[in-house]
């Protein structure tokens, strides 16, 4: 990939009011015109750079709509309330009633809920289906297919999709490729690869700090105006805005992105060869053992590496809920949902963030209830970490050494 994101967003550079080497917080819900006909042109959307309402737009909104499309190389970026914010409005805005979907079958739990049970109030339909056969995605589109859907790398299987193939389907059949790619910014450039729309849960690793949520769309610069349109734009008439205050601390983590990228990827990796030569069962893409590990190696920026988030199959549920208590209480990390914080994150997927999916679907997946998701954190020791989560799974029985294994 030749696209260099963290060096396009490095670029951007902003005074504030009084110089300031960050940009002002436009701290208003409404804005003042000097002329009543521009406030006109502005509802007639005929003004760009006017500000009129912070539901249709704010400074602060716009900073980090602009980073946000140089991180994906996009023509421009809005951002959201939240993740969920930014995917409703995106399908509302490409679909009408009685349209469809073809959409991955593992997919985070709140966008599998909403596109199998909320969109079907208007007719729209879903066709869940492997991502990874391509076959199979084209024999599931119809003439009323109106987006092919996926995440660059799945919740919570860690499937890899393969997006510069799914592009060239989605364009053979004049229609966009959606791609949600929460789990791997820097690592995969979405856009690049030939993702039309660009969706990102800034609440995971682009923040970094678990202290908000909100989403944002990458897309071409008709697109995002599209969504902001005051008679038709889904973004603009669901009010899913985000606030200003929040984009601008969002916008100060993306700075750092790119080093806390890299070493969420060195330490996930680390764990992985680790756990496997243990002979624990362990899903990284990373690992010449994970089924998409050539593709995202032909597809990823290999300075960001493979990505923070690793799975564990420890068997059952309540092996899986006793590692994780027994984890926590160690200060190996939090038993909590999300990813990409400081510190590791773990959860049971089947009854956390896939919930939403019925356990028979779990199953035909190959959800298993004791599987674990990890978001490994920044520690600055990981061979000292893996050491005290080997010891978790030795006292519960989930692994046993041999006295030469134990460093």
């Amino acid at each position: 990939m030749d696209y260099k994101a963290s060096e396009h967003i490095q670029d951007l550079q902003y005074f504030g009011e009084f110089g300031g080497v960050n940009p002002s917080i436009s701290d208003s819900s409404t804005y003042t015109f000097l002329s009543a006909k521009t406030m006109f042109d502005t509802f007639e959307g005929n003004t760009e750079g006017c500000y009129l309402y912070s539901r249709h737009s704010s400074p602060s909104n716009l900073y980090l709509g602009e980073a946000m499309a140089q991180l994906e190389g996009t023509e421009s970026a809005n951002v959201f309330a939240s993740g969920m914010g930014a995917i409703s409005a995106v399908v509302f805005q490409l679909c009408d009633t009685d349209d469809h979907i073809v959409c991955s079958r593992t997919i985070y739990g709140g966008t599998y809920a909403f596109l199998k049970n909320f969109v079907k109030k208007f007719n729209i339909s879903t066709s869940f289906i492997d991502i990874t056969d391509l076959d199979m995605v084209e024999q599931s589109i119809t003439p009323k297919t109106k987006m092919i859907y996926c995440e660059a790398i799945s919740n919570p299987l860690l499937e890899v999709a393969d997006i510069a193939a799914l592009s060239k389907l989605a364009k053979k059949h004049g229609i966009p490729l959606v791609v949600d790619n929460t789990f791997s910014p820097l690592n995969i450039n979405a856009a690049q690869l030939g993702a039309d729309i660009v969706i990102h849960s800034l609440t995971k690793f682009i923040n970094g700090s678990s202290d908000c949520v909100a989403g944002a769309v990458c897309a071409s610069s008709d697109f995002c105006l599209s969504l902001k349109d005051v008679n038709n734009g889904a973004g603009m008439l669901m009010g899913s805005t985000l606030d200003s205050l929040r984009a601008a601390s969002i916008l100060k983590n993306m700075r750092t992105l790119h080093i806390r990228i890299k070493k969420h990827s060195e330490n996930a990796l680390y764990l992985a060869q680790q756990f496997e030569k243990d002979g624990l069962k362990v899903v990284y893409p990373g690992l010449e053992s994970h089924p998409g590990h050539k593709l995202m190696k032909s597809q990823m920026n290999p300075e960001y590496g493979f990505g923070g988030l690793l799975t564990l199959d420890v068997g059952s549920v309540d092996q899986a809920n006793a590692l994780m208590e027994l984890m926590q209480t160690q200060k190996l990390g939090y038993l909590a949902v999300s990813l990409g914080f400081y510190k590791t994150l773990f959860s049971a997927s089947g009854s956390s963030t896939s919930s939403e999916i019925p356990m028979e679907e779990q199953e035909a997946l190959g959800l298993s209830q004791g599987l674990i998701r990890f978001s490994i954190g920044l520690d600055n020791n990981i061979h000292q970490t893996y050491l005290a989560m080997r010891s978790c799974m030795e006292k519960l029985g989930i692994l046993n050494l041999s006295p030469s294994a134990i460093d």
